[in-house]
Order: C-alpha cells, then sequence, then structure tokens
C-alpha cells in the first residue's frame, strides 16, 4: 500500500492543526529560540495574546509602539526551527527577525558582541530536503543592513558576513572548523541555515542577529559572561528597533 498523500505532513497542515489565521499574526515575527528569551521580549510587547501552545513551542502577537508583532520561541536546532519557519510562513508572517546566539570563529569577534548574517554555509541535515546543494542560502539585504546600521547606531560591537550551520555541536573539529573558516565563515550556529533557507523557498525577507557566546578559536567560552547576557537582551532590542524602521517610523 501506497501513502495516501504526497506529503505526509505540510507546513500549511501544521498551521491549520494549531488554528493559525493570517489576521492573528504581525507581518513581523521575533524569533528568539529559547522560552526564557521570548519571555524576555514579551515583556516589551503590549497586550501579547497567546496565538497558540503546541509541543515547546508557544505563539504570541501584541504590539510595539502601535506595530502588530509576533513572537515565538523558534527553536534551538534545525528541525524544530524548521517547524515553526514553516508555520510562520504559511500563517503569512512577511518579515521574520531571528534573535539567537552563536560561536565566533575569528579570534577578533569577543563574547558579548554581535553578529550579523549575511550569507550562511549550509551544515544542518534539513535544508537538503527543501533545496540543492548549490541553493545560496542568504538573509534579505535590506534588512541585515538596517541591523547592523542599527546596532551600529546603538554603541553596540557588532560584525557582520557569512555563517556555519552545523547540527553537529560536539564535533566541531579543528579541521572542520579551518575548512568552514576558509570558505569564510566568522560565525557559528544551529538554526540561522533553515530559518533563512525555509524563509527564502517562501520568498519571505528573514534576516538574523546572533549574541557571541563563545570563541571557536581562541576557546574562550562566555556562558557565565554577563556581557553575553547583555547581549542577548541587546538582539531583540535591535530586532524592536528595527521593526519600526521597517513600519517607518
Amino acid at each position: 500500500m501506497q501513502m495516501q498523500k504526497e506529503v505526509h505532513l505540510t507546513g500549511r497542515d501544521l498551521t491549520q492543526m494549531v488554528q493559525l489565521r493570517p489576521e492573528d499574526v504581525g507581518k513581523y515575527a521575533i524569533v528568539p529560540g529559547p522560552r526564557d528569551r521570548l519571555e524576555a521580549l514579551m515583556k516589551k510587547i503590549e497586550n501579547p495574546v497567546k496565538n497558540f501552545s503546541f509541543m515547546e513551542y508557544t505563539m504570541y502577537t501584541g504590539t510595539f509602539e502601535g506595530i502588530k508583532v509576533t513572537g515565538i520561541n523558534g527553536g534551538r536546532f534545525s528541525t524544530d526551527t524548521s517547524i515553526t519557519t514553516e508555520v510562520m510562513c504559511n500563517a503569512g508572517i512577511q518579515n521574520i527577525i531571528r534573535v539567537g546566539t552563536c560561536g565566533a570563529l575569528d579570534e577578533n569577534i569577543k563574547v558579548g558582541d554581535l553578529f550579523v548574517v549575511d550569507e550562511v554555509i549550509r551544515g544542518d541535515g534539513v535544508t537538503p530536503y527543501y533545496v540543492n546543494k548549490d541553493f545560496k542560502t542568504i538573509s534579505d539585504k535590506g534588512i541585515s543592513d538596517l541591523l547592523f546600521e542599527i546596532a551600529k547606531g546603538m554603541g553596540f560591537n557588532v560584525h557582520r558576513g557569512k555563517a556555519w550551520t552545523t547540527d553537529a555541536l560536539l564535533r566541531e573539529t579543528r579541521a572542520i572548523v579551518e575548512d568552514k573558516r576558509k570558505e569564510g565563515a566568522r560565525a557559528v550556529d544551529m538554526v540561522s541555515s533553515t530559518l533563512l533557507t525555509i524563509c527564502q523557498t517562501y520568498k519571505i525577507k528573514a534576516g538574523s542577529i546572533l549574541a557571541v557566546s563563545d570563541n571557536v578559536v581562541t576557546g574562550e567560552m562566555g556562558f557565565m559572561n554577563p556581557l553575553y547576557y547583555m547581549a542577548e537582551s541587546n538582539v531583540i532590542k535591535i530586532a524592536l528597533e528595527l521593526v519600526k524602521k521597517l513600519e517607518g517610523k
């Protein structure tokens, strides 16, 4: 017996399962990974209404200075990120901004700095099911330029360029890392490739700004460093300022 459907479960199916309609969400979505960063975002949103809570993911929509904004803890890894990104794209959100974390692959990028992703080397296991190996995963240039400009204007140490997304956190060997650095990667994360690729396939504008948590080259670990936690907060401030600028405010 063959499968009854061409695809077992689609992004549209998921969106219908959580009863999410285009009128329920904003034109803009800000997407942290963990729930605690979503809670920090929601403290800055007026009158947030829960759109749904499904498995580990919760979506809210409220307003920021009169602008309708959606927030969701969009996943820490490529697989869960693909699920939440499909839901956002099928709900009709037009601009998606990832606020996450990364490791630096450049000794001049410090813990607590910020990194704007322009392009991604895809090392995740999800995107090969969406695009071929020659597909170029990039952020929306307008969003990336604004993220960088806003961060600079706020006085933060911000870098930009190519990132590498991997699913194998504990297999970042010297040989693999040096190979990715030769390809131009200056940062590494576990989400940007999946989010940006899926958004590209839906022709939805998306960008990614990341707080630097550690440096893979120097071995510096910043998970107990106050500068890292300040950077986590700063990426949310920058994303909200981006929404205002995109809305012409």
